[in-house]
């Protein structure tokens, strides 16, 4: 994939500003060094190639073997950055199941990864993430959690809304939209909405807040109570 900014500004929000995108991470800056979720650095050649290896079925459930491998190369002068992404691993258990949802995920975080920088690169931010209970496993979870936030059933990739959520509306773009996941855009914020009922998970929810006042704790517990609601 092709992305607004430098090398050297995705290499930071690749190792250092996974919260603005993901979730937080830390690498220790040194081929050897600890990786997130127990992990070894095995490339760190900044801003050219990182590369990460976790070897720990405990720490990544389901999989046996876990594996990055990210390639930076400038684009446009070096305004632009093309990144080459390579995940690779060895599931256990239900492997199509693990690996269609993983393809999934993968997809959508990289999407949320070029929104992140071409409007947010580089801000300071406050992250949030929350699960909903059991019951938003239902098959037909998802469909419940677009309905609730008010999104019209037809609106799609770059439509404006007004998001009906926990503190007030959201003035937002939808930015991503399948049957599995839900991104929305706002002037100081990324929403980003997981249907992982259908893969046999609770649905979940992750705030990128970028505003001067953004609080990390009060948004996690809005939005917890607000699934806990919906699906209590």
């Amino acid at each position: 994939m092709e992305v607004e900014g430098s090398p050297t500004q995705l290499w930071a929000a690749l190792t250092t500003g996974t919260a603005g995108w993901l979730w937080p991470m830390e690498y220790e800056p040194r081929e050897g060094g600890a990786a997130p979720s127990g992990g070894t650095v095995t490339r760190w050649d900044p801003p050219r190639h990182l590369g990460a290896r976790v070897e720990d079925p405990d720490r990544v459930p389901g999989q046996s073997l876990n594996q990055l491998d990210l390639t930076l190369e400038p684009r446009d002068g070096g305004r632009r950055t093309w990144l080459r992404y390579v995940r690779g691993g060895i599931f256990t258990g239900a492997a199509d199941d693990r690996y269609d949802g993983a393809a999934r995920h993968t997809d959508f975080h990289l999407h949320t990864l070029g929104q992140y920088m071409a409007y947010f690169a580089g801000r300071p931010v406050a992250f949030s993430g929350v699960h909903g209970p059991l019951a938003s496993r239902a098959p037909d979870a998802f469909v419940r959690l677009a309905r609730a936030l008010g999104l019209p059933d037809d609106a799609t990739d770059g439509a404006r809304v007004r998001a009906q959520a926990p503190g007030g509306d959201l003035d937002a773009v939808i930015d991503f939209r399948s049957r599995y996941f839900i991104g929305l855009r706002t002037d100081e914020t990324l929403h980003r909405f997981f249907g992982r009922n259908h893969f046999g998970a609770p649905v979940g929810i992750s705030v990128h807040d970028f505003g001067a006042h953004a609080n990390a704790k009060g948004t996690e517990l809005a939005w917890q109570d607000w699934l806990d609601h919906l699906y209590g």
